[in-house]
């Protein structure tokens, strides 16, 4: 049975184990959260419930845990539907070898994610594309992110044009990811297989790989 992170140190714990975390990397991720609790009092980011000593794990653990999944030769990650940088930032913060695009089409948000990029000093390794992911120039991303976007056949329809044979796709999708997979047709089915949360024994990742077929 996978060990559960359930407190903030055994979070806090988990993310500092990961490769290339400094002290300054963990300085980052509190600098983040400090941010995101003020600006959630001016925008609903997140449940006000999963603020405080919950965020560690609600949050920042539960987006660390994609880089287990993703490749170690990735260079350039999407995260779509990024809304406050979940997972999309906290991966940024992580990981100094990638290039991260945060895909969001709400004005406030994106300005929200801009003045945090700017005050992370991650201005060159994140872009924030501020439109629908529909819009996004076609190209093939290394991984594609999505968190609490949308329906599974809607977001793999939606972004299948950002993605290439070598793509990985991490998709965090709680209690309903099995139903929703089981959904598809079965020739899309086959491109993912599905991962226990680490902190959530509900929970369930969807991780796919290559180009997803028409829906």
């Amino acid at each position: 049975m996978t060990q559960l992170l359930t407190t903030e140190a055994e979070a806090r714990a988990y993310v500092e184990a990961l490769p290339g975390v400094s002290r300054e990397t963990m300085d980052r991720l509190d600098c983040f959260a400090q941010l995101l609790a003020e600006e959630n009092a001016r925008q609903n980011l997140v449940a006000k419930a999963t603020l405080g000593d919950a965020f560690w794990v609600r949050h920042l653990a539960d987006s660390a845990q994609l880089l287990r999944l993703a490749p170690d030769d990735a260079r350039d990650w999407i995260d779509l539907g990024s809304g406050p940088g979940l997972p999309g930032l906290v991966i940024a913060i992580l990981s100094e070898s990638l290039q991260v695009t945060l895909v969001e089409s709400r004005r406030l948000r994106c300005a929200f994610l801009r003045a945090v990029v700017a005050q992370l000093s991650l201005g060159d390794r994140v872009t924030v594309s501020e439109q629908r992911v529909e819009g996004m120039i076609p190209r093939a991303y290394g991984v594609i992110s999505a968190r609490a976007f949308a329906p599974l056949p809607r977001l793999l329809g939606g972004a299948r044009h950002l993605s290439g044979p070598g793509t990985i796709w991490l998709l965090p999708k709680g209690k309903n990811a099995v139903n929703e997979l089981s959904a598809l047709p079965q020739n899309c089915q086959r491109m993912f297989h599905v991962e226990q949360s680490l902190t959530d024994q509900e929970a369930r990742i969807l991780v796919g790989d290559g180009v997803p077929p028409p829906l």
